[in-house]
């Protein structure tokens, strides 16, 4: 069978700050190497490479994407051999389960020529204080925007048949989920299938959900489609099964996708910024808004919920546009880094890091 990769992201910069979902990922993990080491060390060309020497080996590769950066990787896991590589530099925060018995620290920093940093110090402390205060009104307008979504949702709670509701979502439930129970106990794995980059709003959803069978839930704000995905996921967990659970990146209190892979079956949100739509016969539409909202709704509401739309993306947009300006601070503070790196030393990692996960193989 020919080895699959599998792209998403484990982290989110949202409305509700930076989100982790790290440790639900590397569940499964004996051997995991967190790599160490400020800008322009090579951790994501490093892990770029260990994935695909190992994809060309046969080996299923999951990549793992940096929101702030969508041509980065956050980590690379090689599923069949327990192995993860990841970059263990702030923001992202993994706690060691077992150090020295699962996790090792890597650390890249040693390939610095500290003698051509210090000369920079200064330079290198104002650009990190820029790109602090980048994200600081990142989430500043991110949670602003949210406030604005709120009010978008309100607009189509006050039109939504609450009696109606629950029974919907049962009976959806019931019927799209309607498999034999299974004697396992499900692992559960929360992910972002996109994030809000620089370059604006990525997603992997065509790759994660290639061949399986797709319910595309429409709707409008408000409408529970995200509720409807707790539920079933929450029903695909009742019954035994492997669930992988994809937040909101914008607000990841809200899902967005739910993959049950041993069914092949998944159900996804399938409206702006990441609208979809049927493109083989197995595909189908659940549409929310035309089960439980009050007919007339948008056109009753028209001017109002046009306003609330532009005022919702021209906020985000601030934010994506202080998103843009910390990653060119980043690729200063890179700059500085690199030319202070001895990559021959980082070859040398990279090398004996690929004989030891050789070393995994049975």
């Amino acid at each position: 069978m020919t080895a699959t990769i599998k792209s998403y992201f484990v982290c989110a910069n949202s409305s509700r700050g930076f989100y982790n979902f790290f440790e639900s990922n590397l569940q499964g993990v004996d051997h995991l190497y967190i790599l160490k080491g400020g800008p322009g060390t090579g951790k994501s060309t490093l892990m770029k490479r260990i994935g695909a020497d190992f994809y060309d080996l046969g080996y299923d590769v999951e990549f793992i994407y940096c929101s702030s950066d969508p041509h980065s990787l956050d980590g690379v896991l090689i599923p069949q051999l327990k192995v993860g590589i990841v970059d263990g530099t702030a923001p992202h925060v993994i706690e060691p389960t077992a150090p020295g018995a699962v996790e090792q620290y890597v650390n890249l920093g040693i390939a610095w020529d500290r003698a051509k940093l210090v000369p920079y110090k200064e330079a290198i402390l104002d650009l990190k204080h820029q790109i602090s205060t980048c994200y600081d009104l990142l989430y500043y307008k991110y949670a602003e925007a949210l406030k604005i979504h709120d009010q978008w949702e309100k607009i189509y709670i006050d039109e939504m048949d609450f009696d109606l509701a629950p029974r919907f979502r049962a009976i959806l439930c019931d019927a799209l989920l309607d498999y034999k129970k299974e004697d396992h106990l499900p692992v559960v794995k929360h992910r972002f299938f996109g994030a809000s980059t620089p370059n604006g709003s990525t997603d992997y959803i065509e790759d994660l959900t290639r061949g399986f069978k797709r319910y595309f839930i429409k709707g409008r704000p408000g409408t529970g489609k995200s509720t409807l995905l707790k539920e079933l996921a929450k029903k695909s967990e009742s019954l035994g099964y492997d669930t992988e659970i994809y937040h909101c990146s914008f607000d990841p209190e809200s899902l967005d996708m739910v993959l049950i892979p041993k069914l092949n079956v998944c159900f996804f949100d399938s409206t702006a910024p990441h609208e979809y739509f049927p493109s083989v016969e197995t595909d189908e539409i659940i549409d929310t808004y035309e089960a439980l909202i009050t007919p007339g709704t948008d056109e009753a509401n028209a001017e109002a919920l046009k306003q609330i739309e532009a005022d919702y993306k021209a906020t985000v947009k601030l934010g994506t546009v202080a998103l843009g300006q910390a990653k060119a601070l980043h690729d200063q503070l890179e700059e500085i880094y690199i030319q202070a790196m001895n990559f021959d030393i980082i070859e040398g990692i990279y090398v004996q890091l690929k004989e030891e996960i050789m070393d995994f193989i049975q």
